[in-house]
């Protein structure tokens, strides 16, 4: 999945109109993200009073909305062209998935107990795997039946890839949610804990199926196993392995500033690495930021440089949780929503739902988990499982092509009502329930 142009040139060459503009530098793209980021946090906590993350994401769609409405209603206005060719600059995919993903999920292993999260491994496991193929399989026939029904040319094999870049459910998004909700311990950490690991697991099945979607060969299922085990066992390993060296490190030291720069130091060099290897980079970061947050916590920081640390992670969590949502939200100007494409956007929603609804009880037909999950578990882990960023960036990732625009519609219309739908409504949801 290479870029082989920037991204405003390929909006160009796929029939959009073409932005004569100064491209921006590095620079100035992060400066013109933190201001929007800065100036629309502010108004959200000091007028509108919505979690961070939501208030953040609504007010970029409804400016982004603004624009588009603009342009429609006053002719000859470049007020939304100029604006677009800023933020078609920015390669969605590549900011978030080689760059913004390894910090906020180290970020959020990194807070997670592990003494905890082992009491629900198997859940866990289940919905990180099971759970992502059951959903791949019944999004994607879904999905053919109702782009079939609506006229839409999308065929069964790229049916299958929106299912497997819409499954995962979000660990940015989702953890983000948590932070706003009171649930119960094990049923918070079944949540967390699948969302951190789910995410590589449906990378390596979405890039399985959008190569037999691309090459439209016949799926080569012992190859298929072959790619997965070495993505995701290999990430796993090297987690660990960078994660050991980094704890071994600081155990040597008592020095908080440089612990800081041992741990950033080990996201991005772990992240680089798997790249190289072809292996799961966000297995890696969250593997390793599981074993930095207990065992090296525990035994390899003072209290100070604990804090230091924890405190140092919280805050880039934050910021880059910011951009992050402040970016979908803007993305809605670069991807366009195209009118036959909508009415599939909008039976997405429920389709999604459904999918996830099953992903989750139909697991519970094995004994030993039926009783990992309490009364209340299901609704929670179904209506809890938030999609975000890295759908829409999997979505962005896809080549050029006929069936590339009604993904990206569909995508980001369950993104979209995902984050902002499921998010505010999630607290109603949980204070309606009795938990065990």
């Amino acid at each position: 999945m290479q870029h082989a142009a920037p991204r405003a040139l390929r909006l160009a060459g796929s029939g959009r109109m073409r932005y004569e503009q100064r491209m921006l530098s590095l620079f100035e793209i992060a400066a013109l993200l933190l201001v929007l980021s800065a100036v629309f946090a502010w108004v959200n906590v000091r007028f509108v009073g919505l979690p961070q993350s939501i208030g953040l994401l609504v007010m970029a769609f409804l400016v982004s909305l603004v624009l588009i409405t603009i342009d429609r209603l006053v002719p000859g206005s470049n007020v939304r062209e100029t604006v677009t060719a800023a933020v078609a600059q920015i390669d969605f995919f590549d900011t978030l998935m080689n760059g913004m993903l390894a910090f906020l999920l180290f970020a959020g292993a990194l807070h997670v107990d592990f003494g905890l999260l082992k009491n629900v491994r198997w859940p866990v496991g289940v919905l990180a795997t099971i759970g992502v193929l059951i959903s791949t399989g019944l999004v994607g026939v879904a999905v053919f039946a109702a782009a079939k029904a609506l006229g839409v040319n999308l065929p069964l094999p790229w049916a299958f890839v929106f299912g497997a870049l819409i499954s995962p459910t979000d660990p940015v998004a989702v953890l983000s949610l948590l932070k706003s909700v009171r649930i119960p311990e094990r049923l918070e950490m079944k949540i967390a804990g699948e969302s951190l690991f789910n995410d590589g697991v449906g990378v390596v099945v979405f890039t399985v199926l959008l190569s037999i979607a691309v090459q439209g060969s016949e799926p080569d299922l012992a190859q298929a196993a072959e790619f997965f085990f070495v993505e995701a066992v290999g990430g796993i390993v090297l987690g660990l392995v960078a994660a050991f060296v980094a704890v071994r490190a600081m155990q040597a030291i008592d020095d908080y500033a440089t612990e800081i720069l041992l741990s950033l130091a080990l996201v991005m060099g772990t992240y680089a690495a798997a790249v190289a290897l072809h292996t799961s980079g966000p297995l890696a970061v969250v593997v390793a930021g599981l074993l930095v947050g207990n065992r090296g916590a525990a035994t390899a920081m003072s209290e100070i440089t604990r804090r230091h640390l924890f405190e140092f992670w919280e805050v880039i969590d934050e910021l880059l949780n910011a951009v992050l949502f402040l970016l979908i939200g803007l993305e809605v100007l670069v991807i366009g929503i195209q009118k036959p494409f909508l009415g599939l956007a909008l039976a997405a929603i429920p389709l999604v739902l459904a999918a996830r609804f099953f992903a989750v009880v139909l697991p519970l037909g094995i004994p030993s988990l039926r009783r990992a999950f309490s009364r209340g578990s299901v609704p929670v882990l179904t209506w809890g499982g938030v999609r975000g960023g890295i759908s829409v960036a999997l979505a962005l990732s896809i080549p050029y092509g006929p069936y590339r625009e009604p993904i990206l519609v569909a995508t980001y219309a369950v993104v979209i009502f995902s984050v902002i739908v499921q998010g505010l409504t999630i607290r109603g949801l949980v204070s309606r329930l009795k938990f065990e």
